[in-house]
């Protein structure tokens, strides 16, 4: 896989902290090896007090609301990050932080302690986000945010199916 570490663009200027928190996932996106796998990471650690401390309702909730703002922010700094880092930047890793979240919604309603479904939903996710199969792919060629967006948000999509079919088969 190519490294894609930002170089800055000439004539970009001066990139702005607080779109820059926001596309690193507040810096997630900086630790060495598979930044997308760090924003992800950075989903579960934010997510985590909630599901420990919250009922399934408010956990619901709250995890779609952050998947939400996230998501609506993260478009908007992803599309600033590729004014200023080119096409796409791995460091922008806000796209697979809303894509965890989403991959997490239906964890609210596990009966128990079922600590394993959490980290099934991140290699779920992170397959589907690193091989992009069944049109993950396509969704990538959208303008600016909205492509580095889209893409996570289906794989998110598609991990929510099978941990949904799972809870509802198997649990």
């Amino acid at each position: 896989m190519k490294d894609r570490r930002p170089t800055p663009i000439p004539g970009s200027g001066h990139f702005p902290l607080f779109p820059k928190l926001i596309a690193t996932s507040f810096g997630f996106g900086y630790l060495p090896v598979a930044p997308g796998t760090w924003g992800a990471i950075f989903a579960v650690l934010i997510w985590l007090p909630v599901y420990i401390l919250c009922t399934p309702t408010v956990i619901f909730w709250v995890t779609l609301a952050a998947a939400v703002f996230f998501a609506v922010a993260g478009t908007w700094a992803s599309s600033v990050s590729e004014r200023h880092w080119g096409k796409d930047p791995v460091i922008a890793c806000v796209d697979e932080t809303v894509g965890q979240l989403i991959a997490m919604l239906p964890l609210y309603c596990v009966p128990g302690n079922y600590w394993w479904e959490i980290l099934l939903s991140l290699a779920l996710f992170r397959f589907f986000d690193i091989f992009k199969p069944l049109g993950i792919r396509k969704l990538e060629v959208l303008p600016r945010g909205y492509g580095m967006m889209a893409d996570d948000v289906l794989a998110a999509i598609y991990s929510c199916i099978i941990l949904l079919a799972l809870n509802y088969f198997i649990l």
